[in-house]
């Protein structure tokens, strides 16, 4: 234990890409990752908050990510959510390191929304690509980030209820600002190639008949059954993409409430895993609806990914 060690959030985001933690998790589901095969995370509560617990094994190596929410956090000037990852060797169960979770988090999740829609990415590639995003935070950029390199540019427009602090702005982005009560919003959404939602909303964030034949939609925000930022209207006229058939009826507020309105039969909903290794074919011609909440085998698909380049630098 001396020796562990352990990798910060500077060093996780230098060592893999955006488009590398693409490659892994797209390529962990074409080496067999069974997404359905793992324990759900579990949630404790503690005098401040929670600690959500997400173990998983994958081949060689097993870890687990530990994060802790403390709604207060904000408040005193320190952040909400917090977090270590531990990866093991598999076999023996001895911990080879520890890296900071927020960053394995940050990086996995538009990672995994961009593995779900990778084939009608790849058809977007050549042009300006209109998107909407929902959410100015490190989801919501992040995703900007993500599909950046599979596509070249992007016109992104950002929305969000109060003025945000700064954009990301690169080679390849034109970037501009919307509040969520604009008159100009409706338009930007009805011309949308792609639509990001990376929200804390309840409720649905926007009339899904705005929505064109076509347009890619992907949701992550919401993780409780009771909540979501897509309405079943949308989900009723899309075809539905989400990780698992078992955590999306457990967890997925859109999908569950989506179900319970009878908008959608979860016989009819497609697995991350089909798309990835092409069982599932998307139709470019139909709205696209991503929804994740997030796995444990996402993080330690990362994690590892991120070590193995940390071992190759020594």
């Amino acid at each position: 234990m001396s020796g562990l060690s352990y990798i910060d959030a500077a060093t996780v985001l230098q060592l893999l890409t955006p488009q590398a933690a693409v490659e892994a998790i797209t390529g962990a589901l074409l080496a067999g990752v069974d997404p359905a095969g793992g324990p759900p995370r579990s949630a404790v509560p503690t005098t401040a908050g929670e600690y959500l617990i997400m173990p998983a094994e994958a081949g060689p190596v097993t870890g687990v990510k530990v994060l802790t929410v403390a709604p207060d956090n904000p408040s005193h000037g320190r952040a909400r959510i917090q977090g270590v990852y531990a990866l093991f060797d598999a076999q023996y169960l001895h911990p080879i390191a520890l890296m900071d979770a927020v960053s394995i988090t940050n990086l996995r999740t538009p990672a995994v929304s961009i593995s779900a829609i990778l084939p009608l990415v790849k058809s977007l590639a050549g042009k300006v690509v209109n998107v909407v995003a929902f959410g100015t935070g490190p989801q919501g950029q992040g995703h900007v980030r993500t599909l950046l390199p599979f596509v070249g540019s992007i016109r992104v427009t950002y929305v969000s209820r109060g003025k945000p602090g700064d954009l990301d702005d690169f080679p390849g982005t034109q970037v501009s600002w919307l509040a969520a009560s604009s008159a100009e919003l409706p338009q930007r959404i009805a011309q949308a190639d792609v639509v990001f939602a990376a929200t804390s909303a309840a409720t649905p964030l926007f009339d899904s008949a705005l929505i064109a034949p076509g347009t890619i939609v992907v949701a992550v925000g919401s993780h409780d059954r009771g909540h979501r930022e897509l309405d079943s209207a949308l989900l009723a006229r899309s075809q539905v993409v989400v990780e698992d058939l078992a955590t999306a009826v457990r967890e997925a507020g859109d999908v569950v409430l989506a179900l319970a309105e009878d908008a959608i039969r979860e016989a009819d909903l497609i697995t991350l895993a089909g798309v990835a290794t092409g069982k599932a074919e998307l139709d470019a011609s139909k709205v696209t609806v991503f929804k994740s909440t997030g796995m444990a085998w996402e993080d330690l698909v990362v994690a590892d990914a991120v070590y193995q380049r940390w071992l190759a630098g020594r």
